[in-house]
């Protein structure tokens, strides 16, 4: 297979057993999996590859966080440890982990009812609140309510946890957050189904983005799209998505929002792909390699305009308030955060080319199928914005 991971080299380190299986899982816009199976059981192995989040340190931190997660029931597929005890196996260069195989299915938002998307919106919540529970945040700005919560840090770099705990090892609150949002589970996850894709976004561009910059940057990509021979039905989207853009950003130049709103540690890449659901609840949220300290509220809707949005580029609004209402309840957060954040997601959309410049400059066009509806999404947003701000603030 093309990119085979060292096995034998990679099993030495954990005791899980020798190799009878080792097959490619569909490949995302970062890093590669493998769906593997040994003498002990099923396995995901990850080989983290992309060199913006492959550094030993980085993944050691995300998987710190994903056990401290597990720790308080949320539902994770933490990594296993090597016979050193670390979870980051570098071999020839490369950083693996070995993660237990989670069975499950992906659900797209028009997959679920209004009940199962307030249980995603309060997933999320749980995640946010619990990541502030126990990585710390440091030099960074954090919200009021953080603050006044959160007190000092703990020596092994997390939240102090003065609540009190229920029988299962949770704190009450998580116990009863993750109650609502349908993920409680009563034993750790066994060998079965992990598919960490990465397979849904690219960083997003700066929230704050100069509209000159952005035109500059139409002018270089329609230039790209006129010298791209033969012309073809992507070219002509392109064009007409480009121009529509440009005048867009003419009318709305002057709305350029402020800075970010309260920042925290948030998963980063929250969408249909790195969530695996078994049966109707949350089986594991899978592909941490984006965890970073960020405005949370802006995760929460980047997530929703990803999971919600229909072919035509619409939103699905009664679905985006259930969700939205959830996820202000169990991560604390104010209709005013949400408001502004839909905001900045907004204009961050409005200034994002990111799958035009994959496909015209990189040539990789694994992500031109998700062009039309994207690139529509930003015009109906631009046209409904109050409405869109009102499903998530109602």
């Amino acid at each position: 297979m093309p990119h085979a991971p060292p096995l034998g080299a990679l099993l030495r380190q954990y005791s899980a057993g020798s190799a009878l299986a080792c097959d490619p899982v569909d490949q995302g816009l970062l890093n590669r999996g493998y769906r593997l199976r040994t003498t002990r059981g099923r396995y995901f192995l990850k080989h983290h590859f992309d060199p913006e989040t492959a550094a030993p340190e980085a993944i050691a931190r995300q998987h710190r966080a994903t056990q401290r997660l597990a720790a308080l029931g949320v539902p994770v597929a933490p990594p296993l440890s090597a016979h050193d005890g670390r979870t980051v196996a570098v071999v020839g260069g490369h950083a693996y982990a070995l993660h237990p195989w989670i069975e499950g299915r992906h659900r797209h938002g028009a997959q679920l009812t209004a009940e199962q998307c307030g249980r995603l919106g309060a997933l999320l919540g749980v995640v946010h609140a619990s990541l502030e529970r126990v990585m710390p945040v440091q030099g960074c700005e954090r919200s009021e309510k953080g603050a006044r919560a959160g007190g000092g840090a703990r020596a092994d770099g997390g939240a102090p946890d003065t609540e009190p705990h229920t029988p299962d090892g949770r704190t009450a609150s998580t116990h009863q957050a993750l109650a609502r949002a349908g993920g409680i589970r009563t034993e750790r996850p066994h060998a079965g189904h992990s598919t960490d894709q990465n397979a849904g976004t690219a960083d997003p561009v700066d929230a704050g983005a100069d509209p000159a910059g952005t035109f500059a940057l139409i002018d270089d990509l329609l230039a790209r799209v006129r010298r791209h021979r033969p012309a073809d039905s992507f070219d002509e989207l392109a064009r007409h998505r480009l121009l529509e853009r440009r005048a867009l950003l003419e009318q709305h130049a002057g709305r350029k929002p402020p800075h970010g709103g309260p920042v925290g540690w948030v998963h980063g890449d929250f969408h249909p792909f790195n969530l695996l659901y078994r049966g109707d609840a949350p089986a594991a949220i899978v592909d941490w390699d984006r965890l970073g300290v960020k405005p949370r509220a802006e995760e929460a809707v980047r997530a929703a305009a990803i999971f919600f949005v229909r072919p035509a580029g619409t939103l699905d609004l009664p679905k985006v308030r259930s969700y939205a209402r959830a996820y202000r309840r169990t991560a604390g957060a104010t209709p005013s955060e949400l408001a502004a954040a839909v905001h900045r997601v907004w204009w961050e959309r409005l200034n994002d080319f990111w799958m035009l410049r994959w496909h015209y400059e990189r040539g990789d066009t694994r992500a031109d199928p998700q062009f039309p509806a994207a690139s529509a999404l930003v015009v109906w947003w631009t046209r409904e914005y109050d409405a869109v701000c009102d499903a998530f603030v109602g």
